[in-house]
């Protein structure tokens, strides 16, 4: 069962810059209410590494990015 994502991660990825990989999927992950511990298993980071790529502060690296993409074409072709 997630827990949810507190206030101050909703407002940090919403001020990130929207064009980055891992803020589109934070605010996917989000807004459907995916754990970070899923994504962090999915991607084989830590949770971590997770939050910092949905706030901006770091991105994914190359040889992760067409996972996440793969990833978010999923989320994003499910209702809900």
């Amino acid at each position: 069962m997630s827990l949810g994502y507190s206030l101050r991660i909703r407002d940090l990825n919403a001020k990130a810059d929207k064009r980055k990989l891992g803020v589109r999927l934070g605010r996917v992950c989000i807004k459907k209410d995916v754990p970070v511990s899923v994504i962090a298993a999915r991607m084989g980071v830590t949770r971590a590494t997770v939050y910092n790529w949905y706030c901006g502060a770091s991105a994914p690296q190359p040889n992760i990015t067409s996972l996440i993409e793969t990833y978010l074409a999923e989320l994003e072709s499910t209702a809900g």
